[in-house]
């Protein structure tokens, strides 16, 4: 039995702190591992930085109508909220649950989790 590995960070002191660029996405790094932080509707959403496919920039691409961020390099969509590839090539892109407390942003990381423990970005 493995021990509960997910813990709670602290992206920013405000909300308004992140520097968002025109296609509402933010870098944010955790533990010298960079994660890309989407501003969608009235939501934030945190995902891998780099496409699963083939390793394109995510904060490069651009979040379309229905929510979904879109690979830069060869137009792969993902669901920003689920990590599901809507575009049908069959890949996952890692995600993780976001909160608002008092105007700040958190992201939750399982650490047990083989992406996370990958080589940093």
């Amino acid at each position: 039995m493995t021990a509960f590995s997910t813990k709670w960070y602290k992206i920013t002191d405000s909300i308004e702190a992140l520097k968002f660029a025109e296609n509402n996405i933010a870098v944010a790094e955790i533990n010298s591992k960079k994660i890309c932080i989407a501003r969608y509707k009235t939501g934030y959403f945190a995902f891998a930085y780099k496409c699963p496919h083939a390793g394109g920039i995510l904060a490069d691409g651009y979040i379309d109508a229905l929510g979904n961020i879109v690979c830069p390099v060869h137009r792969y969509k993902f669901s920003i909220a689920n990590g599901r590839n809507v575009s049908g090539e069959g890949y996952h892109l890692k995600h993780w649950p976001v909160e608002v407390r008092n105007n700040e942003l958190y992201v939750a990381i399982d650490e047990a989790n083989s992406f996370w423990n990958e080589a940093k970005d």
